[in-house]
């Protein structure tokens, strides 16, 4: 990633968590510690299904007197319903911010000019009021900035950021076995331990009670983990949504995102993914790439 590269992710929004009670109500949802959230620190987490299934995921950052919340836009509408389900009686307002705020990603290492800053995932510095922070699932994706629209152009100005084309972060993203979009199409059809979230800083196994934390934590300490969320290549032909992958007529592996970045949910157990072995499905020859810090072992 250049440093004076910057992306403009139009595809992400924002929802804004405050009120007395607003701490306590995520930390009873999410799969990670929200006491891990502060002015120097930010974290990455998911809301599952009462069965561990994937439902949302998001970074969750301090802002003033309360939290923002950055997810993929096409995600939003039913986050924002979902959290007003589990809202109840709790003194939390949720407001949808997305067109009023901006993410925009750049390097790991413009991040590391900031005289605050620290080679820490999810460490959180503030430009003026607006919180920068180091991607706390993999450093590699850079930082982000949060910020106003209206503000936007005249800091990337000042902060001597070019904007780029949001291809290469999404290739990145891809490149380093992390979903950049269509997360809706992973709804309810794999667990959240399963899309690696432990590797990606997303679920903390020391918490209490959380939705879906009973079957999660199931999986991790009777090491019933046998599949997992890995990034997939077509080297021929096209990729259908849903359709199985085989190696040697075994099936080992289903495809859940078919274009542009497809991921596939793999039965890592059942085959060497450290060999460069081709597999297919009906229509394609395609490649899976495990990402260096995906532990198959």
């Amino acid at each position: 990633m250049n440093i004076k590269n910057v992306y403009i992710l139009d595809d992400r929004a924002i929802l804004y968590l405050n009120g007395e009670d607003t701490k306590e109500f995520l930390q009873n949802l999410i799969s990670n510690n929200i006491n891990k959230v502060s002015e120097e620190n930010s974290c990455f987490t998911s809301l599952l299904t009462p069965q561990g299934k994937f439902l949302y995921e998001f970074i969750i950052v301090k802002h003033k007197n309360g939290f923002l919340i950055d997810c993929e836009k096409s995600q939003v509408d039913g986050l924002y319903k979902q959290l007003n389900t589990y809202k109840l009686r709790s003194k939390v307002e949720i407001l949808n911010l997305s067109n009023e705020f901006v993410v925009a990603a750049f390097s790991y290492d413009k991040f590391l000019t900031f005289d605050e800053a620290k080679d820490d995932p999810g460490f959180t510095i503030k430009y003026r009021e607006d919180p920068i922070f180091l991607d706390p699932r993999n450093k590699e994706l850079g930082a982000r900035l949060i910020i106003n629209l209206e503000k936007l152009y005249l800091s990337l100005k000042k902060l001597d950021l070019h904007d780029a084309d949001l291809k290469e972060y999404y290739s990145l993203s891809h490149k380093l076995g992390i979903v950049p979009k269509d997360l809706n199409k992973l709804q309810n059809k794999l667990f959240g331990i399963e899309c690696n979230y432990e590797e990606l800083n997303g679920i903390d196994f020391k918490k209490g009670c959380y939705v879906g934390q009973e079957n999660t934590a199931r999986i991790k300490l009777k090491n019933k983990l046998s599949k997992r969320l890995l990034p997939i290549y077509s080297v021929q032909g096209e990729l259908t949504e849903g359709e199985s992958i085989y190696h040697k007529e075994k099936e080992i592996g289903k495809v859940l995102i078919e274009k542009d970045y497809p991921f596939a949910l793999i039965k890592f157990r059942d085959v060497n993914l450290s060999e460069n072995i081709d597999f297919n499905t009906k229509d394609a020859s395609i490649k899976i790439e495990k990402p260096d810090w995906i532990k198959t072992n």
